[in-house]
């Protein structure tokens, strides 16, 4: 017995640690220093939460631009089921998708130049991307700005506006959040 009470209280003792202290220490701190991102980065719009600034959304409609293509199961951008295809690179279903996205885009985008950005056919391994290159955004531009009724210029103004560089420019690369970018778009229609 006197070799099993020191082994049960310091269980006792870090079960407390690391199951009710490091939480509450950790949640506190994120809260404090943290706040938006703790809460889930939220866009709220009048009070109103209008998505994730961190989750895409599925926009289908043609005055709006598009994301990556999402694998989630049941639908897209479902954050409760986040995952890719987990399709091979020498899959034919894999090979059969990717056609199918790339002829819907080419339909949905006459316009547009035949060569389609890879990131608007192949979906992230997250299924959840909210964002694009701005090379990606700039392929989207004319068929966005035709279905709105602007010019291209109107459009390719406010993607500059919404392309997000990095604070370091050789750590990452220049992004757009499509969820911004499609509220701004709504926005600039009510004014």
């Amino acid at each position: 017995m006197t070799m099993l009470r020191p082994a049960i209280l310091l269980f006792i003792l870090l079960s407390l640690m690391t199951g009710g202290l490091y939480p509450l220490v950790t949640t506190a701190l994120g809260q404090w220093w943290f706040k938006d991102q703790a809460n889930g980065s939220l866009i709220l719009q009048n009070g109103e939460s209008r998505g994730s600034r961190l989750i895409g959304q599925n926009f289908t409609e043609a005055g709006y631009f598009q994301g990556r293509p999402s694998a989630t199961a049941e639908s897209p951008y479902n954050p409760m089921a986040s995952g890719g295809s987990n399709l091979a690179g020498s899959n034919p279903e894999l090979d059969k998708a990717v056609s199918e996205r790339i002829s819907a885009l080419r339909a949905a985008n006459p316009q547009a130049n035949p060569t389609v950005p890879v990131e608007l056919v192949t979906a992230s391994a997250s299924g959840l991307d909210y964002s694009l290159t701005p090379a990606a955004v700039a392929w989207q531009i004319p068929r966005v700005a035709t279905a709105r009724g602007l010019t291209t210029d109107q459009v390719s103004k406010l993607v500059a506006e919404h392309t997000q560089k990095p604070l370091v420019s050789f750590i990452g690369m220049p992004v757009v959040n499509i969820v911004e970018l499609n509220m701004a778009l709504d926005a600039l229609r009510k004014n």
